[in-house]
């Protein structure tokens, strides 16, 4: 996680814009979020910005667009080629997460594509299974929006403020220990959200057992 740190954040900010938008619209295009790492890579560019290595509105602007512009493509995959990717074997080993995603989706509508993108597996799959799934296009692109906005916000201006410390780490132990240092903050977003995402799982289990 250091040296993908090192590398994002030596960048020149033009490249940074493009590795972000790159990574951040695949992850959602492709339905590939789960090996894709694209909230790392724009909670980095958040902290390229702080660092005066690319500018905060650009990363903010680059981040949400590829954001909004890949869940529409990911929801048009799925829309024209939904059950016959869904076939596919690649995704035997994740059939359960797949029909959890599903199952969330039937019961919550529009509103798991914007709450499906503050969870890493359904970002990615979401607008796939909404397209899969026939919503209204208009209906998918405003819950959509919405979600882009405000994950893309909140992820660079993360990012923004772990830069903040970096600097001040660097400033104080060198450059090796604040790599390290933004490398764990990095590494808690991302266990908190896994933690938060599994007691939501063991939640809707228990309302099952229950009903």
């Amino acid at each position: 996680m250091s040296g993908l740190v090192h590398r994002i954040l030596e960048l020149p900010g033009w490249l940074v814009l493009l590795v972000a938008g790159l990574v951040v619209f695949v992850e959602d295009a492709l339905f590939v979020g789960f090996v894709v790492p694209g909230e790392t890579v724009a909670l980095l560019a958040g902290a390229a910005a702080k660092l005066g290595h690319v500018s905060l509105p650009g990363v903010l602007i680059v981040v949400i667009v590829a954001a909004i512009v890949g869940d529409s493509v990911g929801y048009e995959v799925g829309r024209h080629l939904g059950p016959q990717v869904l076939r596919l074997r690649i995704f035997d080993k994740r059939r359960a997460r797949l029909d959890d995603a599903q199952d969330f989706l039937a019961r919550r509508g529009g509103s798991a594509v914007f709450l499906g993108r503050w969870i890493a597996f359904f970002r990615a799959v979401m607008p796939f299974l909404a397209g899969t799934a026939r919503m209204r296009y208009p209906k998918f692109l405003a819950w959509n929006a919405a979600g882009g906005l405000a994950w893309g916000a909140t992820v660079v201006v993360l990012g923004y403020a772990a830069g903040a410390s970096y600097a001040q780490v660097e400033k104080t132990f060198g450059r090796d220990a604040a790599f390290v240092a933004l490398a764990v903050v990095i590494v808690a977003v991302a266990v908190w959200r896994i933690r938060a995402h599994r007691a939501e799982r063991r939640g809707r289990t228990g309302d099952r057992r229950s009903g």
